[in-house]
């Protein structure tokens, strides 16, 4: 049976939002870590670019493997078999660090995202079982500097943070956060107390620090366009390399 999608311009446009150069750009460093190697059975039915657009589309559409399978002509069992072996290459590679005589700002937040695994997630709000993931962007350039392994959406902000590893990642760098951030060294909103305007110099840094975080969340709207990030059902290291390669593809669609 013949399937639907090939790595032409119409689909890898429609799924991915990336330009053609771009995805053969994505297809490229995908090959260079060892996509186009054997699968541990039998050879490959599709293409490198056709299965890189396969795992696109899963990440785009969060269909199944059974829905998958007839859009390419294929198994369902040769789909859960390119995804498996495809889905850790596409990870964000991590965004230069400001150049040292500017003046650059980061940002940091974290999101939720509901996942089926009992082990990577937890019951946080709205009742949903979800992974809690930290996001670090350059506020100049829009681009996701880093991201960290999801954490138990029960989990405190601070907490998170800490235990991340961005912390080392973001040494000797400017890096704005929320309140939930206090005491973690990064630089948070004043506190406003009881009966006590802010004075004019503070307000005006927090209209700022606004600035900056309304970008994160911007990013978090564009990543989530991706429909795995909005129900993953997969267990392991699956919701971690879902984050990764969302990341990267957000960086590769981000006009320069």
């Amino acid at each position: 049976m013949g399937g639907v999608l090939r790595a032409e311009p119409v689909w890898v446009e429609t799924f991915t939002g990336l330009r053609m150069d771009r995805f053969a750009k994505l297809v490229k460093v995908v090959k260079e870590r060892g996509g186009n190697g054997p699968g541990g059975g039998r050879p490959w039915c599709l293409p490198l670019p056709d299965r890189m657009l396969l795992v696109a589309v899963y990440y785009r559409t969060n269909l199944t493997m059974r829905q998958l399978a007839p859009l390419f002509g294929i198994s369902p069992a040769t789909v859960c078999r390119v995804i498996r072996r495809l889905r850790p290459l596409p990870a964000l590679e991590r965004a230069p660090r400001p150049v040292a005589d500017t003046e650059r700002l980061w940002g940091v937040d974290g999101t939720l995202f509901p996942v089926r695994d009992r082990k990577a997630g937890a019951s946080s709000r709205k009742y949903r079982f979800s992974a809690n993931v930290r996001v670090v962007i350059d506020a100049e350039t829009r681009l996701v500097v880093a991201a960290a392994r999801p954490a138990p959406g029960s989990k405190a902000d601070a907490h998170v943070w800490r235990e991340s590893g961005l912390p080392a990642l973001t040494a000797g760098t400017t890096v704005i956060a929320d309140g939930a951030y206090l005491g973690t060294g990064l630089i948070v909103p004043h506190r406003k107390r009881a009966g006590r305007p802010l004075p004019r110099g503070q307000e005006e840094d927090d209209a700022e620090h606004r600035r900056v975080r309304a970008r994160v969340e911007h990013t978090f709207a564009r990543m989530k366009n991706w429909k795995v990030l909005r129900d993953y059902r997969q267990k392991g290291d699956g919701p971690h390399h879902a984050v990764q390669a969302v990341a990267a593809v957000h960086n590769l669609a981000m006009p320069r």
